[in-house]
Formats: structure tokens, C-alpha cells, sequence
């Protein structure tokens, strides 16, 4: 009930902290042309407060300025506090300081994490009430969030997690927002928690109170991306089903996770192994472009199911099942009537006979008639433009071949022990530790050094022995006496593993550095916190001829945080030391090498890109700000891409993929909010090798677009971003055949539809076309399905 009135709530995520202050009132608005009424975010508590008690509401961080935008333009918001967010998002949102308190356990009933989760939360809602943000006081929240999915994983804590459970209900209503609390996969969920669901389908959900509204927090529009993995899709047709089901099935709020994925900047991404790209699959793409058909297929449901909410929120139900997973439902309300027509056969269309009209229901779908005679829409009927996005170089250079990038470069030298001590060292103990105990996460690297002194009567001097390191870091580079001997990297999703490599051992002192790096913290399953990272051991020296070990574990080990480059600040325009760098003898595939050029900003407004094909993994930074993890050199596997997506089956991560064999990224999204109006400075700090001579800037935008709308429909093209169309390349009115890229004429068509489409489109941004035989002139013959197939080149 908003206003005294129910609401359908179409919702969609965006992260404010994967976008920018610019992006924000554009992906907003783009939200709700497409439909939507309403924007969900998390709160990330290790962002916002990334020291104990010292916070960051600044930039894109802005959570105030957020919500206030999407106030301005009039929509709802859903504010999901957690703070616990998973979100494949750094350690799941929780801030590793935390995890280093003493006697502390996270998400139970554990006092020192419910004082620290009660002092975040507390923050949060103050913030907004002092600002009005709340429903209850004239704002545009609508819900808030407590905890996160806890339900899936709660049996790992027994007693104490129902004791927690309760106590966040009664942390949460002691607020006194004025608006309801939500707990999402949360089936004892207390009153008055409303209990959510999560997941690719959610029509089946009830929710655990008859009274309570059925709630869908995370209608997942795509998935996430991995390093090594090839790209999701999730197809229009089928997320456009599972809407249509939910919404047949009494459903009052749904929210799509994500409607804008955006980008994982700085060391944001969790996982591990969570890329810097946050796509989704999303409905908006990455940068903020409508990401076509999906965008403009689920523009239209929303605008139906906008036209009928009164009866579904109103409405006495019926439901008549004709068996072989074909049904229809009825909303009755004040004399008029709405209809669903849901076919959930993966296999087989159906046509039935319902109130004395057949309708044909094509598998896998769902038709909903807003009079209950009237077919207005049919999920797997896609009438939207497909777009083709394009890179284009940067047209402010004077030059726009790649090589043409001035680089210049200098050492990240490698950390080792000398006079028995390391310069800036931060830590000396006798243990192995836990890489978070000693970071902080304030870096993804750290040392862990020692010296190993052998004496004329040790039986390892002079022979060669087998180093062996077990770690539980995500990858490990090793040095001994000044010298690389080897790096290796966790693969497949196992993060546990030994290194192994022969060495020498030389009489007296011999020096032995290891570097361990993580991709990204787990965000995700019970005790997540409680998985150790870094080289916990044992490390130790093999002599396989005898069969003698030595443990190395227990040595003095002096440990150091980071990089030398990163203290120094190597990547800040502000900070750069001219003296340290040299644009003579570039080096190529070696690890450890800084590299800077500079660039001018490309002209207009499209979403920058820079490609870092080439280059083997590292970190990225323009004019300072960090636009996350680069590792182009991982590449995904050759199978599992399959030539043909079919939509009709139950959607799984696996089901659609494309861009197999290639990188899992080489495109890295440059904010225009990040340049600067002439020259920008980029650097790289490439760690495992590479070359940076094949790195340009670009921007994206659309290419051409396709459609193959439906009789009956008015398609709807944009080039989008200003942009006209140059070319028509195919139109044909008719039975066509083929798909984008090589339609073909059928055995009829209407003869004037090339000039048609051509006088209606040429030269415009955007143009709008009944597909008719009204408009576009007949067709000569007679079928049932006449559709109109165009390709247009912007």
C-alpha cells in the first residue's frame, strides 16, 4: 500500500558504487523508460566504512545523492541495508577488519558482530531519516532489507543462527521507519518480516503469512562472470516467461537483479575470481546502453502489466489448469477482467479453446489479454530491435593505430630480505598467517620472507631440494637468492594448492621470498569468513634422494604489505616521479613492470573503453582512480558455447554461453566522469607479463540493429546516443527467413517494404513502424505469421 493505494512494483538493481555519480541519473532514467517504477541497491558496509569508525559517503559512494536521484525522477526505492550483501562483491560486503576483531564470529549471535552490524545499521538509518528518505516521511524508500539469503545457509549455526535471525527482526523494527522489512530466502522469517524470494523463477514462491504480498527480490536477468569463464545470457523470452509466471501467480513486487550490472572498480570484486566486468546480462549492459532485445522485450510486459494492476492487486482469482503444464488464470475485478495464458511445456505449443476463442500459446510461454479476449502480448513473441555494438577508435588522437601510444616504464622490484631486515617491513613473527590478518585488504599482495641458514654439517647444503609451499592464496610467485623460480596460479575453483620447484641450498644465508596475491575475497556460504587465505603452510625443503625434510614453517618470517609501486603512489598523475621512468628499452612479457602513457579524452559522449589485449593480468588506473583488475591472458575454455540459444528450458548459468576460447575480458570501462577534457594519464601494473604496445582507447557504441517483429506489433529502432541510420541493408515484409546478418526474402513478401522502411528510418535517430499490411503494402499471399525482418546500419 503506497499513498493509500496498492502498487505493482517493477523494480530494478543498480549498484550505486559500480557506476558513477555522472551515470546515475541516465541509468535511472533509462529504468524507467523501460517500464520499471522502482530502484533496489545494496549498502556495502566495507566501502562505506573501510577503517573501524572511519566512513566514506564520497563520489560514487554517495548514498544520500542516490537515493535523492532516484527521487527526482519520481520512482520508488528499495534500500537493501544487509549488511551482509554477497553481490559477488569483496568479502560479501563485510569489511575485513571486522573479521580481524578478536572473538568474533560473523552472521550469528555472536555480541561482537551484532554490536558492530548494530552500529553500521544504526548509521544507515539515520542517514536516511535525517535526510527524509523514507516512505513514511514524504521519500521514495518503499522497503528496507535486513540480512541477506540467510536462510540458505542458517542450518550451519543451529540455535545460534535462529537467535540471530531473531534478533535482526527485532533490531529492525526497533527503528521505527514506517515502512516494512523484508528478509529475503528467509522461509521463518518473524512477523512482522515480510519473507522474499531469490532465483531464476520465483512463480512457485508463497510467501510464509497469508496476508504477506508475494515478494521476488532477485529475479536474476543474466549472471555473473568469472575469470576464465566464457559470457552468460540469459534470453529476453525466457526472463519475459518467468515475469509473466510470477505476475500470473499473484505476484506484487518484482525486482530484477541486476537491471544495471555495472563495473567491479579498484579490488571490489569478490569471488574469488569475480572479473572486473559486472555486465549481467543486464538489461542495461555494462556502460549504461540499452542492452537489446531484453531492454526493450521487457519495456513492453511492463507497460501491460502496468494497464492491468488494479485487477491483479484487486482482483478475485481463478485458475483453470488444462493439463500438460498448460493453464489460464482470471483476475475479476469491478465488472472487467484480465487473463493469463501460461504455457510452461518446454516442447510443445498448445492452442486452447478459452471463452469460446482459441489461442495459441507458443512453448514456454506466457500471453496475458488485458480485456481477456484481446492477445497484448506473448513472451516468446520478441517485437524489439536487436543492437550490435561496435568499439570505435578514439577519433581525438592524432593517430589511431594502437602502437602509436607513447609508453614509458620502470620495475616493480621484488621484495627480499637483506642485513636481515626489510626496509618498511610491517610485521616479524614466527608463524604463517592469514594473508587478511596482515592486509587488512588493503592490498591483494603480500610478502612473506625469510632466511634459511645452512651450516657446513647440514645434510641439505650444496644439494638440490625440492621447495614446497602449500597455500590457500589465489596465486603465488616465489623467489630464491635474488632469483624467480616460479609462479603458479589456483585454478578451477580450487584455492588450496602446493608449489613445488627444485632449488639449491648455498652455504650460510639463503633468502626465500614468496608473494601471494588474491583475485577477490569469498562473498558467499556458511563461515565464508572463517576461509584462511595466503600461505598458511607447511612450507618446507624435500631432499627426495634421503627422503629428510625441513620445515620452514615456523621460521622468523617478516612480512610486507603491497607493492612498492603502490606506496609510491606510482599510479597518481599527482605523484608521478619522472626521474623512475624510461621510455627507452620497453620491456615485454616480464613480470613485475609498470607502464604509463597518456591520451586524449575521445570525442562526444559514448561509454570509453580501453583494450588491454596483449597484456597478461594487473591493475588498472586512469588519472589516479582505479578502473579495477585487468587479466585479458586468461582465457575461457573452448566448449560449452553452443551454436543455437534456445529459450525454452530451464534457465541454468550454463545454458547460452558465448565467447568461448577467448579472453573473459578485454574491454575495461573508462567512466567519462574519470577523464580529464584533454590529456589522461594511464597506468599499468602488469604482474605476470605481457606487452602493452596492442592497449587503445575507444568507445562503444551501436553498429547496426535487426529486428523480426510480429504482424500485428509496431517495431520500434534507435541508433541511440545521437546517431542516425546510414543504411538499410535488408527490409522484407512477408514470411522471411534467416536471422541478423542473413535474413532471407521468403516465398512472398510486400514489395515496397525495402522503400518503405528506407523513407521512415534514413537519416533518423529513431523511427517507428507499424508492421502492417496497412503500412507496409501486401504481401500477395496468405499465411498466418507474416513478419517484418529489417537490418539498418547506424
Amino acid at each position: 500500500m503506497i499513498d493509500g493505494e496498492r502498487q505493482l512494483i517493477l523494480s530494478g538493481s543498480i549498484h550505486y558504487p559500480r557506476s558513477t555519480p555522472q551515470m546515475w541519473p541516465s541509468l535511472i532514467q533509462k529504468s524507467k523508460e523501460g517500464g520499471l517504477n522502482a530502484i533496489e541497491t545494496y549498502v556495502f558496509w566495507n566501502a562505506h566504512e573501510p577503517s573501524r569508525r572511519e566512513y566514506d559517503f564520497s563520489g560514487n559512494l554517495d548514498l544520500v545523492r542516490f537515493i535523492k536521484t532516484i527521487q527526482d525522477q519520481g520512482l520508488h526505492a528499495i534500500l537493501r541495508i544487509g549488511p551482509y550483501v554477497c553481490a559477488e562483491w569483496n568479502f560479501g560486503g563485510f569489511p575485513v577488519w571486522l573479521h580481524n576483531m578478536p572473538n568474533i564470529t560473523l552472521r550469528t549471535n555472536n555480541e561482537v558482530f551484532k554490536n558492530e552490524m548494530q552500529n553500521f545499521t544504526t548509521l544507515i538509518v539515520n542517514m536516511m531519516k535525517d535526510e527524509k528518505l523514507f516512505a513514511s516521511q514524504g521519500g521514495p524508500i518503499i522497503l528496507a532489507q535486513i540480512e541477506n539469503e540467510y536462510g540458505n545457509i542458517m542450518w550451519e549455526y543451529g540455535e545460534d543462527g535462529k537467535a540471530y535471525v531473531n534478533w535482526c527482526a527485532e533490531l529492525a523494527q526497533s527503528y521505527n521507519i514506517g515502512v516494512p522489512w523484508i528478509m529475503c530466502q528467509q522461509d521463518d522469517a518473524p512477523e512482522p518480516m515480510i519473507n522474499t524470494c531469490n532465483g531464476f523463477y520465483c512463480d512457485q514462491f508463497s510467501p510464509n503469512r497469508k496476508n504477506s504480498p508475494k515478494i521476488w527480490t532477485e529475479n536474476w536477468s543474466g549472471w555473473f562472470k568469472g575469470w576464465g569463464d566464457s559470457y552468460p545470457h540469459r534470453p529476453a523470452e525466457d526472463l519475459a516467461f518467468a515475469v509473466g509466471r510470477f505476475f500470473q501467480y499473484g505476484g506484487s513486487l518484482m525486482n530484477y537483479y541486476m537491471y544495471h550490472g555495472g563495473t567491479n572498480f579498484g579490488h571490489t570484486s569478490g569471488g574469488p575470481y569475480i572479473t572486473t566486468s559486472y555486465d549481467y546480462d543486464a538489461p542495461l549492459d555494462e556502460y549504461g546502453n540499452l542492452n537489446q532485445p531484453k531492454w526493450g522485450h521487457l519495456k513492453e510486459l511492463h507497460e501491460v502489466l502496468i494497464s492491468v494492476q488494479k485487477a491483479l492487486l484487486n482482483g478475485e482469482r481463478r485458475d483453470i489448469d488444462y493439463g500438460n503444464m498448460m493453464s489460464a488464470t482470471v483476475y475479476s475485478y469491478q465488472g472487467k477482467s484480465v487473463c493469463f495464458l501460461g504455457n510452461a511445456n518446454s516442447s510443445n505449443a498448445f492452442t486452447v479453446e478459452f471463452e469460446n476463442t482459441n489461442y495459441t500459446v507458443p512453448a514456454w510461454s506466457v500471453t496475458i489479454l488485458p480485456d481477456c479476449f484481446t492477445e497484448a502480448y506473448n513472451t516468446a513473441k520478441v517485437n524489439s530491435q536487436t543492437s550490435i555494438m561496435v568499439k570505435k577508435p578514439n577519433a581525438a588522437d592524432d593517430a589511431e593505430e594502437p602502437s602509436n601510444l607513447k609508453w614509458d616504464w620502470k620495475n616493480e622490484d621484488f621484495e627480499e630480505i637483506k642485513y636481515g631486515t626489510v626496509v618498511d617491513s610491517d610485521l616479524t613473527t614466527s608463524e604463517l598467517l592469514d594473508q587478511k590478518a596482515v592486509t587488512n585488504d588493503t592490498s591483494d599482495y603480500l610478502w612473506y620472507m625469510t632466511s634459511i641458514v645452512v651450516d657446513e654439517k647440514d645434510a641439505f647444503v650444496g644439494k638440490n631440494v625440492t621447495l614446497q609451499v602449500n597455500t590457500s592464496g589465489h596465486i603465488l610467485h616465489a623467489f630464491f637468492n635474488s632469483k624467480h623460480i616460479g609462479s603458479k596460479l589456483a585454478q578451477n575453483g580450487h584455492y588450496d594448492f602446493v608449489f613445488e620447484q627444485d632449488v639449491q641450498l648455498t652455504l650460510g644465508t639463503n633468502q626465500l621470498s614468496l608473494l601471494s596475491a588474491t583475485v577477490g575475497l569469498p562473498n558467499y556460504g556458511a563461515n565464508f569468513d572463517k576461509r584462511a587465505d595466503g600461505i598458511l603452510g607447511p612450507v618446507k625443503l624435500i631432499d627426495h634422494s634421503t627422503n629428510n625434510t625441513k620445515d620452514i614453517s615456523s621460521n622468523e618470517w617478516i612480512y610486507k604489505v603491497g607493492l612498492q609501486g603502490q606506496k609510491l603512489e606510482s599510479y597518481n598523475p599527482q605523484k608521478l616521479n619522472e626521474a623512475e621512468w624510461s621510455s627507452e628499452g620497453l620491456p615485454t612479457n616480464k613480470m613485475f613492470v609498470w607502464y604509463k602513457t597518456t591520451f586524449k579524452s575521445p570525442l562526444g559522449e559514448e561509454p570509453v573503453v580501453v583494450n588491454l589485449l596483449g597484456l597478461g593480468k594487473g591493475e588498472a588506473w586512469v588519472n589516479g582512480k582505479s578502473i579495477g583488475r585487468y587479466w585479458p591472458s586468461y582465457i575461457s575454455g573452448k566448449d560449452g558455447c553452443p551454436s543455437v540459444c534456445y529459450y525454452n528450458q530451464t534457465y541454468k548459468a550454463e545454458n547460452c554461453r558465448t565467447n568461448c576460447g577467448e579472453p573473459s575480458m578485454r574491454w575495461y570501462h573508462i567512466p567519462r566522469e574519470f577523464l580529464n577534457n584533454e590529456e589522461n594519464v594511464l597506468v599499468l601494473f602488469e604482474e605476470i607479463g605481457g606487452t602493452p604496445s596492442l592497449v587503445n582507447i575507444g568507445t562503444i557504441t551501436v553498429g547496426k540493429v535487426c529486428a523480426n517483429a510480429f504482424e500485428g506489433s509496431t517495431l520500434k529502432l534507435s541508433c541511440q546516443g545521437g546517431k542516425v541510420f546510414s543504411e538499410i541493408k535488408f527490409a522484407s515484409f512477408g514470411e522471411t527467413e534467416g536471422t541478423c546478418g542473413s535474413f532471407r526474402k521468403g516465398r512472398c513478401e510486400s514489395a515496397n517494404s525495402l522503400s518503405v522502411i528506407e523513407q521512415a528510418c534514413l537519416g533518423k535517430e529513431s523511427c517507428s513502424i507499424p508492421v502492417t499490411e496497412a503500412f507496409l503494402g501486401p504481401t500477395g499471399c496468405h499465411s498466418e505469421i507474416y513478419r517484418l525482418a529489417v537490418e539498418a546500419v547506424c
